[in-house]
């Protein structure tokens, strides 16, 4: 069977394309052999179940290693300590059936405890027993904990493998433990309660810190292209498709498979594209970028219920988006730390930013989406919009010449504040239903601040780069406009677009076209 593409469960090197792991298991293995216990939390889909099927296989011939997923326990599994015992002792006796080096009579003890149950404390005693006897070090992997947060009776077995941990050198116990899940399990009341402010002290306390980087790079990326390549010669530039899926994903492992599941199985022979030969290319990223951003899927979903179920989450993340705000990690910040916690924001130079610009747009379009019905700007956008597109071409400088207008009528009498929080916001507004279904925008993390946005849109294989920014007076219009020059220089453009809130009341609104070093700036002042 040929390889493909996998976004559902487990990814093998043997069925699959994927990113080799042996850099993150080398990593990985230099903390077991520290003998550390550790948390590996990470967002939905970051390939914590991947690697721990990787790290399985890898350790195996150096130790036992006991791999468990508690989401074949179910809630009534954690009803009592008895019942809990019984459930691990028969999911741990099962994951070693096969493993002929843990055969032998503490395995069969603990066999015995999963068909009638026992105190918490005897388990534990059985197990000191089995790695005591055993004839390599036994490694603990539990993936999925998630399913057990909150409950007395996991906090309870996490005590008693600290317990153990601390007094290894009397009571033989595991080498190493590994838990994995989305949730810190030292915020367990927070998966529960997300509007609760209590901290929990977990008994987790001993654990290390788990540093390993488990997003994807674009070498990684580029020795998965490669292999893809080999396979079917599509000509594509490898280094450059995996730099292009980098830069839109920041190496989030879903959303890089996905877009190259994507552009293998459903943009070739789609529109533009007749083959796999024009879908591996910056167009059809763009192409299975726009679809990626329309459908739904657990990822996404876990997006937007975490905005609802963490009104300070939302908050946050909107006021990175459209106020340009620079807010500064603080992992005290319960807003930042559950932020961190989802794999929803990055740390960049001490500041917050979110983590890739897959979920950026996803993140505009829902919180525009929220204001597209009831605001006027949007609904004049969508009045217009048949006149912005000219045999197939996207004009805009009329776009902008248009907004100018539209934004005059509406809010000429607006004062500074709600210019500065809203200007941005309601120039996507108009955009977005003007491009929708046809072309793409993303925000430049880069240069986004208080002051200033770049907009980058991509239309029908076109590129327009637009600084949105607010009127600071002369000198620093002048700044801007030089610094548009040089992000020009960079997309080697020839043309780019300035968007300028005055609040001067003595300016004139209007556009100009202004010529700069070789390079043609557009101008629209509102």
């Amino acid at each position: 069977m040929a390889k493909y593409f996998n976004v559902i469960g487990v990814c093998r090197p043997s069925e699959h394309y994927m990113v080799s792991l042996d850099g993150r298991l080398a990593e990985i293995r230099k903390m077991i052999d520290r003998k550390y216990y550790f948390a590996m939390n990470r967002g939905r889909q970051y390939g914590k179940t991947t690697t721990l099927a990787a790290l399985k296989d890898f350790l195996q011939e150096d130790f036992i290693v006991a791999s468990l997923d508690f989401q074949f326990l179910s809630q009534a599994d954690f009803e009592t300590e008895r019942i809990f015992s019984a459930a691990f002792a028969r999911r741990f006796a099962a994951v070693l059936r096969r493993v002929s080096e843990a055969a032998g009579e503490a395995l069969d003890r603990i066999k015995e405890y999963g068909d009638e149950g026992c105190a918490l404390s005897v388990l534990f005693e059985g197990l000191s027993e089995f790695c005591g006897s055993a004839p390599k070090p036994v490694v603990l992997l539990i993936d999925e904990v998630d399913s057990a947060s909150n409950n007395q009776v996991f906090l309870d077995f996490l005590a008693l493998l600290r317990g153990y941990y601390l007094q290894r050198e009397d009571f033989p116990t595991f080498q190493s433990v590994i838990l994995a899940g989305v949730y810190d399990i030292r915020n367990l009341k927070q998966k529960v309660r997300p509007d609760s402010e209590h901290k929990h002290n977990s008994p987790w306390n001993i654990a290390a810190a788990f540093d390993v980087n488990m997003d994807l790079e674009v070498d990684g990326i580029a020795g998965m292209l490669a292999e893809y390549e080999a396979d079917y010669h599509t000509g594509m530039d490898v280094r450059r498709m995996a730099q292009l899926l980098y830069e839109e994903t920041c190496g989030y492992p879903f959303l890089v498979s996905r877009l190259c599941q994507l552009m293998d199985e459903q943009i070739p022979g789609s529109g533009e594209f007749p083959d796999r030969q024009a879908a591996w290319s910056r167009e059809g990223l763009l192409a299975a970028e726009k679809i990626l951003l329309m459908e739904k899927n657990t990822l996404f979903d876990s997006l937007t219920n975490k905005l609802t179920d963490y009104p300070k989450l939302q908050e946050l993340l909107y006021s990175i988006l459209f106020r340009g705000e620079s807010v500064v990690y603080n992992p005290d910040n319960s807003a930042i730390d559950i932020a961190c916690m989802f794999g929803f924001v990055k740390r960049e130079n001490g500041t917050m930013q979110v983590a890739n610009r897959i979920f950026e747009t996803r993140l505009y379009n829902l919180f525009l989406s929220e204001e597209e019905v009831s605001n006027r700007t949007f609904s004049a956008a969508v009045a217009d919009r048949n006149q912005f597109i000219q045999n197939g071409i996207l004009n805009m400088e009329l776009l902008l010449e248009k907004f100018v207008v539209h934004w005059g009528d509406l809010y000429h009498s607006a004062d500074e504040k709600f210019i500065e929080e809203n200007g941005r916001k309601f120039f996507l507004l108009y955009l977005k239903p003007i491009i929708n279904g046809v072309g793409n925008y993303y925000i430049e993390a880069r240069t986004r601040d208080r002051g200033r946005t770049d907009v980058i849109v991509d239309y029908r294989g076109r590129q327009y780069i637009i600084e949105i920014k607010i009127w600071r007076g002369e000198e620093y219009n002048r700044r801007g406009e030089e610094q548009l020059v040089s992000y020009l220089e960079s997309y080697h453009a020839r043309k780019g677009y300035l968007l300028s809130f005055n609040f001067n009341k003595n300016k004139i609104p209007g556009v100009k076209e202004i010529s700069w070093d070789g390079k043609v700036i557009f101008e629209a002042i509102v």
